[in-house]
């Protein structure tokens, strides 16, 4: 994701970044797949407009839905790799049509209340203490991805380095959706 928006001569914005469009190579490194809904951009043009909203529910940046939110770009994808992660980490999908009432297992908010109060992300027993780190530390990163206002949210370069850096780099994001200007990550 970091070459489709940083790497390219034009900036490549995917807009349907989610683990269907993710495959693996023989050797398990990723690929992102399926650049139907994708937008090409100039590296400069930080502000992109869309005429209809692009890409798979649960996945989808606030600022697609409304102009309030912010403007659209490469955060927008951004927020989708975020949510993935999110999935990744604690072993759930972001929105389960099984259940009931979506508010009491919202993940960004139970993944969340389970790092500041130092609880367990992962569903699995049995797991060691190294990937119980890298398991907070891809979480933290995450909820940094998912901030409501894109100008809280990292860079992809950022996210790149966030997740190669150590934990105690990390500083806790604020709560997701809830709009902190003295948080921004640009």
């Amino acid at each position: 994701m970091e070459y489709l928006h940083q790497g390219c001569n034009q900036r490549i914005l995917h807009f349907d970044i989610k683990p269907n469009n993710i495959l693996l190579d023989y050797n398990l490194n990723p690929k992102i797949s399926d650049f139907g809904l994708a937008k090409l951009c100039t590296r400069d043009q930080s502000i992109v407009t869309l005429t209809a909203a692009r890409g798979t529910m649960g996945y989808i940046a606030p600022e697609i839905y409304s102009p309030n939110f912010g403007g659209i770009s490469y955060k927008s994808d951004v927020y989708s790799f975020g949510m993935l992660v999110l999935e990744m980490v604690s072993g759930r999908r972001n929105s389960d049509q099984s259940i009931e009432n979506q508010n009491e297992v919202y993940l960004p908010q139970w993944i969340y209340d389970r790092v500041v109060t130092g609880q367990d992300l992962t569903l699995t027993r049995g797991i060691t203490e190294e990937d119980k780190e890298t398991a907070k530390k891809l979480a933290i990163v995450a909820l940094w991805c998912i901030q409501w206002n894109p100008k809280n949210r990292p860079s992809t370069t950022k996210v790149v380095n966030m997740l190669t850096g150590s934990l105690q780099n990390l500083q806790m994001p604020p709560k997701p959706f809830v709009s902190s200007e003295s948080h921004p990550m640009t």
